[in-house]
């Protein structure tokens, strides 16, 4: 008999290092751009909108979940709904990405920025609410977006290939730079928080652009922060998933910041994950989303090397090494979940 429980999941069991009667699989960026039927119900709906909407959120969600046979759901929003929650100006330009209306340089600017209530965001306890309902047994995994992350976007005024601003201000004024962070702890922290006393059963903690950083620069800058963030959840009884993308010189302090599951991306083999942070956490990753477009029999082969390195982890969440890109077919992620389930069965 299958449990309605989700604490009983396998994605939950593999995140606690626990037996699992096969290796959980979920992708990031499941629920979105990459169906017919996001597309279709998401029609003439700006972004943030459809994230502040709990009936279409609901919907979003539960659509690769219906369509794929994932282990999870990944609840449908985006890392700056906290930040325009707060009253930060901010669009989501297509095909650029999250585009600010006045940087933060300045104290001054620090200073417009609130801590982040619950009831800034009663839309997202109503659709968590909504979808542990209907989820039953399948968890579902809530998120946030990690300081340095958030930080960056604010600094830069919009996503950055170099991250100049941000460095400058980070070695600048190393006391903003800190005081910014503290603020987007708090903030992450608490969209975290809402998710999970809503009913999610796993948080990730999303940190983009971390891979731009030197490992000392993320210890002593930027680490504190995320363990902050982490931490607003600690007693909650989630497990916490932290990833970031280039990051494999910075995995073991990842890990360290208060993650039970350090997320790898498709750089780093999983089982060179393992010995890079001693083996003290589950893992989460890795197949190449790119290889999603690969013939049948290359790509297979790709999955059943992600799952033979994974074995080496105390525990493992098959997952993409990014998320999914926009002009996947979704039939072939749906194959790889098949081929995943069918290859790890005990």
């Amino acid at each position: 008999m299958t449990s309605t429980d989700p604490r009983d999941s396998a994605l939950v069991r593999a995140a606690r290092g626990q037996t699992v009667p096969h290796t959980p699989v979920w992708f990031m960026r499941q629920a979105g751009r990459s169906l017919p039927e996001y597309h279709k119900v998401r029609d003439g709906i700006p972004m943030l909108q459809a994230c502040r909407t709990p009936e279409l959120v609901t919907e979003i969600t539960l659509q690769p979940v219906r369509r794929h046979g994932v282990d999870a759901a990944v609840f449908y929003s985006d890392i700056v709904v906290p930040l325009e929650a707060v009253g930060i100006d901010l669009d989501l330009v297509p095909g650029v990405g999250p585009v600010i209306a006045q940087p933060v340089r300045t104290r001054q600017d620090l200073e417009r920025i609130p801590e982040l209530e619950p009831s800034h965001v009663p839309f997202i306890t109503q659709a968590v609410s909504m979808l542990v309902r209907e989820l039953g047994g399948t968890p579902l995994i809530g998120f946030a977006g990690a300081p340095f992350t958030l930080a960056s976007y604010l600094v830069e005024g919009g996503p950055s290939r170099n991250h100049e601003h941000t460095k400058a201000l980070m070695h600048g004024d190393p006391q903003l730079w800190h005081d910014l962070c503290a603020r987007l702890a708090q903030i992450s922290g608490a969209f975290l928080r809402v998710q999970a006393e809503a009913g999610a059963s796993v948080v990730q903690l999303f940190d983009s652009w971390a891979g731009a950083l030197s490992l000392a620069d993320y210890e002593a800058l930027v680490q504190p922060h995320s363990a902050a963030a982490l931490a607003a959840v600690a007693d909650l009884d989630v497990p916490r998933i932290h990833f970031g993308v280039g990051t494999g010189e910075l995995l073991p302090a990842m890990g360290a910041a208060g993650a039970e599951v350090v997320g790898v991306d498709f750089r780093v083999p999983l089982d060179e994950a393992v010995r890079r942070t001693e083996g003290h956490y589950a893992l989460q990753g890795n197949l190449d989303p790119a290889l999603l477009f690969a013939p049948w029999e290359p790509l297979s082969q790709a999955v059943d090397r992600v799952l033979e390195s994974g074995r080496s982890a105390p525990g493992h969440i098959f997952n993409l090494g990014h998320g999914v890109l926009p002009s996947t077919d979704p039939d072939v992620l749906t194959r790889v979940v098949e081929r995943v389930h069918e290859r790890s069965a005990s």
